[in-house]
């Protein structure tokens, strides 16, 4: 199991301090969350805290974008060294488009689902995307309480992607914690976003090796 811890739920009073236990932890990706206020009721961070994570984050970045068109942001994402850019399929009128031009920019493409969306609507497009992140609570805040439809979810997504021989991964995001994590990996999981589990906790660096032996 790989983990990506959610940059969302860090100490921003003391972020150099998160980040020194954090390169040094076996965290797989830094999760970054990237909320505009409008395709979310919610505002996270801009590029500005971003490139300054960047610079002292050791681990590949994991960005997820919860912001209207964000086929806009395509260069800034690259210039961060982002290894996934992450969009949401509710967001884009163009998703194939955006993908290829996400490709094209040298990252890894990635598509949200939000927990009302089925995810039949990636049937057509499945082999063009890398991971699919599945939203295990609504989109815009941190320490929401988990969804047990996810798991459904994550059983159908496994499906589709074995039909077609594809290596996409499966990303969960929202109310991960060390008591789901069994559940989330039998149910074909790849990659676990933690926010507050890990951030929250007295020892971060214990909770990410629990989590990464799910």
């Amino acid at each position: 199991m790989q983990v990506s811890p959610s940059l969302l739920s860090a100490n921003f009073a003391n972020l150099e301090g998160d980040m020194e236990w954090f390169n040094r932890s076996e965290a797989d990706y830094l999760h970054l969350d990237v909320m505009d206020g409008v395709f979310v009721p919610n505002i996270s961070f801009g590029f500005p805290v971003l490139k300054h994570v960047a610079r002292i984050c050791r681990k590949p970045l994991d960005v997820h974008l919860m912001i209207v068109q964000p086929e806009k942001f395509i260069q800034e994402v690259k210039a961060l060294g982002a290894y996934y850019m992450n969009v949401h399929v509710e967001a884009c009128t163009h998703l194939h488009r955006v993908l290829s031009q996400i490709r094209e920019a040298g990252m890894h493409p990635a598509v949200t689902l939000n927990p009302s969306t089925p995810v039949c609507l990636l049937e057509d497009i499945i082999e063009d995307i890398d991971m699919v992140l599945l939203m295990s609570v609504n989109p815009g805040f941190g320490g929401q309480k988990f969804i047990p439809r996810t798991y459904d979810k994550i059983r159908q997504l496994r499906q589709l992607i074995d039909s077609r021989g594809c290596q996409t991964k499966i990303e969960i995001d929202g109310g991960v914690t060390l008591q789901n994590k069994h559940l989330l990996a039998e149910a074909g999981a790849d990659v676990l976003v933690a926010g507050s589990a890990v951030f929250c906790a007295e020892n971060p660096v214990q909770v990410i090796h629990e989590l990464k032996n799910a």
